[in-house]
């Protein structure tokens, strides 16, 4: 990315603007891996393509730290700016790692568990980057709750999803390796989803304090 100037006065825009692409691309990495899981093809490629999304959501968190320290007077908490960025790149993390264990232990096909679990993430990503988009505007930030809550309901049914997927693994004659496999995948599918509700529930703090 291009360097930063910074200010001992605070750019507002300039966290809003970054926590704003660090939400385009959870949506991006989101809708990548319920392509991957959908249309089960050029996996390798696919995965690639979510590992670059990945690091350039880690460039942007950086960023976000960067800034966070020369700036003098920030437009929200600093520990808050800082969780909200950590905790969005988590998810993408979880997807990435996802991804990455599909490719690398060579998974012949996809379940509709899997596929469930990552739309969930999907549509709570969504979700997030309406709030992010609200977060600049202070008038506005009563929406973020409304919007959190289905978040919240969101992780609830990959909840459900979660405990029927691993109990699914156990009604046929699958071998226990790869009974492993698609434990540790479904564990990443809902630790995406988990860490969507964690960014949600800093999003409701930031409300509370500053709405």
């Amino acid at each position: 990315m291009s360097s930063l100037r910074f200010s001992i006065f605070p750019r507002n825009g300039r966290f809003y603007d970054l926590f704003a692409e660090q939400a385009r691309l959870l949506v991006q990495a989101s809708e990548e891996m319920v392509d991957l899981l959908e249309h089960f093809e050029n996996v390798e490629m696919k995965t690639r393509r979510i590992q670059e999304i990945e690091s350039e959501a880690d460039n942007i968190t950086h960023d976000v730290y960067t800034l966070v320290n020369r700036t003098f007077v920030t437009p929200l908490d600093r520990e808050d700016i800082v969780a909200l960025a950590q905790r969005m790149d988590d998810v993408i993390d979880h997807i990435e790692a996802t991804a990455t264990s599909i490719s690398m232990y060579r998974i012949p096909s996809p379940t509709p568990s899997a596929l469930g679990l990552a739309d969930l993430t999907r549509l709570q990503c969504i979700q997030l980057a309406k709030a992010i988009d609200v977060l600049r505007h202070k008038r506005q930030l009563k929406e973020i709750l409304v919007l959190a809550k289905e978040i919240n309901r969101l992780e609830n049914e990959g909840d459900s999803l979660f405990l029927q997927a691993n109990a699914h693994l156990f009604d046929g004659e699958m071998p226990i390796t790869d009974i492993i496999k698609w434990r540790e995948i479904y564990s990443e599918l809902e630790s995406s989803i988990d860490s969507c509700e964690n960014v949600a529930h800093i999003l409701e703090a930031i409300v509370l304090k500053n709405g």
